[in-house]
């Protein structure tokens, strides 16, 4: 029996807000002054209801590029062949665990497979307290790791802001090691190990409640910190502080793993590192949704308690034909090299922009995912929020998107599709040139 599906109506953009206002949960934002309606997607551009083409420089979830003709294609035609369960024998999940588990560190080969970023860090947070027997976590100062009730708990980003309840007492938070505006600086080469130092004020709080601490949670950069890269050190010298205390230390990966970081195909290499457990989401399927938790084996069979842990939808052939696909082209286009010099560029580009526009505090970042922080005074860094929003608006208004973060909302975020080219990369610097010269 052939049937049809019913015609969606083609609204305004009005008309859609309007309807999202009385019918979707109503703290539900959009981006920018006046939304877009987005229509299509093809590599790093975005196209609107008029055909207009928006370079994207914020959507870290279509990794490899919009709308992927290899991995749309895997999806397709594995949907159209068979999707099920886990429960039944199917090549995609055991061969997509496979692939996974060969980019990690050999001490990391069990898959967990996830629906998404969330449920990955709250699958890692089971197994840690599983595995430790211990209850209470450390964090980083304003990390966020995801939106369930678990990890909001877990997200100073999310439990010290608005309409946030404060820290939870099974959690303990460790200063952001951010090394432009923190306690220790650039110039300081034992910055890293200093941060990494305030874990033991943690494990002591921790300690004095009568508990023990399960896991220590940290990006391997920091991404609603302000896109702040770890000062050199700082996880070698947290874990072992970790370690020594009897937790375990969990990567999260959500934002920057894939290759993102150009260096490294997981961000937590550059730190010289090797964690007891990986969480990643986001960029694993290229926008479809799906996650996964990748660890050592003791802590994958002391989770092997008699509950067992079945997810209706994760790892499904679908997922997996796509995940698949995602590596594929990350290692056939050379995506992860593309990463590193495009970003690398950028990087020189913004540089050379810091001594001109004194607006400019700092840059930072590694491949493709970059931090711009604006000040407006370079001794007291004081936070140029206004105006970091107001760079946002004149790049939307130049088709470019843009987004920000940080405790102060002031870093300018970029972290783009990594199909994103050096001519790209001309084309934003040239607009931010225009946007700070109107600014000053």
């Amino acid at each position: 029996m052939t049937t049809t599906a019913q015609a969606i109506p083609q609204r305004s953009p009005q008309e859609i807000i309007d309807l999202r206002r009385r019918h979707l949960n109503p703290s539900l934002s959009m981006s920018y002054r006046e939304p877009i309606k987005m229509i299509r997607g093809e590599g790093a551009y975005l196209f609107d209801q008029d055909g207009h083409a928006y370079l994207d420089m914020v959507n870290n979830v279509c990794h490899v590029g919009h709308c992927h003709p290899a991995v749309v294609a895997a999806g397709q035609a594995q949907m159209a062949q068979l999707n099920t369960n886990t429960r039944y024998l199917h090549d995609n999940i055991v061969e997509y665990a496979k692939r996974l588990s060969a980019t990690m560190p050999t001490e990391l080969s069990v898959v967990f497979l996830t629906n998404s970023g969330t449920e990955a860090n709250d699958l890692a947070l089971r197994l840690a307290r599983t595995y430790t027997k211990a209850n209470d976590i450390i964090v980083v100062d304003h990390a966020y790791h995801g939106n369930s009730p678990t990890m909001i708990e877990l997200s100073p980003y999310k439990f010290d802001g608005k309409g946030g309840q404060g820290r939870p007492a099974h959690i303990q938070v460790a200063e952001i090691p951010d090394d432009y505006r923190g306690r220790f600086r650039r110039d300081d080469p034992e910055a890293g190990a200093k941060y990494a130092h305030d874990l033991h004020r943690a494990i002591a709080a921790i300690r004095q409640r009568g508990e023990a601490p399960a896991a220590f949670f940290c990006e391997s950069i920091l991404g609603c910190g302000g896109q702040v890269v770890l000062p050199e050190g700082y996880l070698k010298h947290a874990y072992a502080i970790a370690h020594e205390a009897g937790a375990v230390c969990i990567a999260d990966e959500v934002q920057v793993g894939f290759g993102r970081a150009g260096s490294h195909f997981w961000a937590f290499e550059d730190q010289c590192v090797v964690p007891d457990i990986v969480t990643m989401g986001k960029p694993i399927c290229n926008g479809h949704p799906m996650g996964a938790v990748v660890t050592r084996p003791e802590i994958a069979q002391a989770f092997m308690n008699g509950m067992e842990y079945f997810n209706t939808f994760a790892g499904n052939p679908v997922s997996c034909a796509m995940g698949l696909a995602v590596l594929d082209v990350i290692e056939q286009e050379k995506l992860q090299a593309n990463a590193a010099s495009v970003g690398e560029h950028i990087l020189q580009g913004l540089r050379a922009l810091q001594s001109e526009f004194k607006l400019i505090g700092d840059v930072r970042g590694t491949g493709l995912f970059i931090g711009v922080e604006l000040v407006r005074d370079h001794h007291a860094l004081t936070p140029a929020t206004d105006e970091a929003n107001a760079v946002i608006e004149y790049l939307k208004a130049h088709r470019i998107l843009l987004s920000t973060d940080g405790p102060y909302d002031n870093v300018l975020k970029l972290k783009p599709p990594i199909v994103f080219s050096h001519e790209n990369a001309e084309e934003f610097l040239q607009r931010l040139r225009e946007a700070l010269t109107t600014l000053q």
